[in-house]
Formats: structure tokens, C-alpha cells, sequence
């Protein structure tokens, strides 16, 4: 039986849920209470506690950290009660612990499983990004273009003008010449503090959104958990490992990655079916966050599967903590 038989994705995905959930839960206490630790700290041990409940046995791929910077959940660790098909886990806890520090909006918790050897194990370096949605003729647009020309492209494909076309981008000095070449040509520019992988998100649902296309350079554990989503809501991605020194290229050629130049498209960033949850912690574009009404506490997830292209949003309540 191949990993994709063996792989139980209908079984495991209201299971997922729950693992989002209570990791949005848990952090949700300290939302604007300035402590990003220990909002991440809640968050991942809610996360370990649910994962160890399923029939699993899982492996970390993309986690926080490696080994030694336990408690947290790092790359290789193993989850779950050892029994039931072989996974591989790829996790954010919480995707903005700045933002949930100061509440600010698309905080996530995100996490997604699929069959062992399904998804890249990216060391935790830089890589650089470029995303768009479902509809477009494969490879519109690629790394190897500036960035004013993907604008002009991708405006060609969508039948319309460049500067009808909207990119987000993760506002870091390092992407200031980018920004001023995007907006050059045109385009508008939604910037965002934290949450590239909410914000790969927003483009498979540019209608909602209004964002066409993501461009820039964020973590490669980020992007893993972005080419997931897509996988599931369709889109395309391209992602390049990005070194500053040897100590990140040492780390790479450890997860076996011997290409250091490889462009990974989305299909090679994970190479087989996925389910995907992601729980909103702060209200934002995507989900929105958790709210206290009367004593319960609600919390939105999305919750995906690439075997059927399923996408569901679920509402959860449940009773508040006491004060």
C-alpha cells in the first residue's frame, strides 16, 4: 500500500481541526498582553497536547527550531500515539506571535499533515517567494522575473490593467526596491507587519481579498506551510533557499537538500496529498479571531483536503475558562 493509501486524510482532518483549535484557544488569553513568548509558549504546548491524542505516528518536518530548543516544537520530534499511518507534520503555532502581542490582526495557528515524505524539510532559513491564484496558464510568473514584470504579466493573464493589480508584501527594508519598482508600474501594495502564509493564502482567494499576488522574501518553513494551502485551494508558488552564511548552507545539506540554487515550485515544496487547518486568532482577512460570547469562546477554522479540494469554514464554541 503506498504513504498516499495509508494516509487516512478524511479520518484525520476534523482531527487537525482540533489540534488548531486548541493551540488559537490557548494563545487567545494573551491576546495584547505584550508577551509574544508566552502567547507562542500556550500555543505550542496546546498544540503538542492535541497531537498527541491522534493515531499517528508523526514527525515534525517543519517545526520551530531543531532539537535543543525544547520545549518548543522542534523539526524531528515525534507526535502522536505511535499508532496508525506514518506522517509527516508541518506546524506554525502561532503564526504572529508580534501580532497577537499587540493584537493586531492575522494571527494564526496553522498546521498541516500528509503522507511521510510529502512535504520539503526547509532548514529555517530565508527563502524567496512569489504566489498567485487558481485560473492562470502554468508558470505566469516566475522568479526569474523582475518584479515589474510580473505585474505586467500577471495583469496580461487577468485581462486587465497593471494597476488594477494588488501584492503583498511583508514590509522589511530589505524589500524597499521592490516595493518601489511594484509601485512604478502601477500596482498597489498592501503591506504586512508578520503572516506570510496568511498572506500566500490571500491570493487563492483574491475575489475576497483583493490580493492578486505575493511576492518577497519570508521564512522557507513559512512557504512549505503556504505551498500546503495552495495545494489545497489551488494556486501556484515558486520558492528559493536564501543563505547568509555557512552555518545556514550546513543546515541545509543536513535536511538533504544538495541544490542550493533549486527554484521549488509549489509541487515540489509538497509532493503529495495534504490536509490543512489553520484557526484565526485575530480577526483579519482570512479568518477571523477568537471572541468571547457570553461564556463561551468562538473560534473560526479553515480546514482543507488536496485529495478533494474541499475547503470548509467551521465556527467552534466552547465554554469560556473561568476568570
Amino acid at each position: 500500500m503506498n504513504p498516499d493509501e495509508q494516509f487516512r486524510d478524511r479520518m484525520l482532518s476534523l482531527g487537525l481541526a482540533r489540534v488548531s483549535e486548541a493551540a488559537a484557544l490557548a494563545s487567545a488569553r494573551l491576546i495584547g498582553r505584550g508577551d509574544q513568548t508566552a502567547a507562542d509558549q500556550a500555543a505550542v504546548d496546546a498544540m503538542r497536547t492535541q497531537l498527541n491524542l491522534l493515531d499517528i505516528a508523526g514527525t515534525v518536518v517543519i517545526g520551530e527550531g531543531e532539537r535543543d530548543e525544547a520545549p518548543m516544537l522542534y523539526i524531528g520530534e515525534s507526535v502522536g500515539t505511535g499508532e496508525g499511518p506514518i506522517v509527516d507534520i508541518a506546524l506554525d503555532p502561532l503564526e504572529g506571535t508580534a501580532l497577537t502581542a499587540k493584537d493586531m490582526p492575522n494571527a494564526l495557528t496553522v498546521i498541516a499533515m500528509g503522507p511521510e515524505g510529502s512535504m520539503l524539510r526547509a532548514p529555517d532559513v530565508y527563502m524567496d517567494k512569489i504566489a498567485v491564484g487558481p485560473g492562470y496558464p502554468k508558470d505566469v510568473v516566475t522568479l526569474e522575473m523582475a518584479p515589474a514584470e510580473r505585474v505586467r504579466i500577471l495583469a496580461r493573464a487577468k485581462d486587465c490593467r497593471p494597476d488594477e493589480i494588488a501584492v503583498c508584501v511583508l514590509e522589511r527594508e530589505r524589500h524597499r526596491s521592490m516595493i518601489e519598482e511594484i509601485r512604478e508600474v502601477g500596482a498597489s501594495i498592501r503591506l504586512i507587519t508578520d503572516g506570510d502564509v496568511a498572506a500566500v493564502i490571500h491570493c487563492a482567494e483574491a475575489e475576497e481579498t483583493g490580493i492578486d499576488m505575493y511576492m518577497g522574501i519570508g521564512g522557507a518553513p513559512e512557504g512549505v506551510l503556504a505551498a500546503a494551502a495552495l495545494k489545497c485551494m489551488g494556486g501556484q508558488m515558486q520558492g528559493r533557499l536564501l543563505f547568509r552564511n555557512d552555518s545556514e548552507i550546513g543546515r541545509a545539506k543536513r535536511a538533504g537538500i544538495e541544490d542550493l540554487d533549486r527554484i521549488y515550485s509549489r509541487d515540489d515544496l509538497v509532493n503529495g496529498h495534504v490536509i490543512f487547518a489553520a484557526t484565526g486568532v485575530t480577526d483579519g482577512s482570512v479568518l477571523r479571531g477568537i471572541r468571547r460570547a457570553g461564556e463561551f469562546l468562538e473560534s473560526e477554522t479553515i480546514l482543507m483536503r488536496s485529495k478533494t479540494g474541499s475547503v470548509r469554514r467551521m465556527l467552534y464554541r466552547t465554554p469560556a475558562s473561568p476568570a
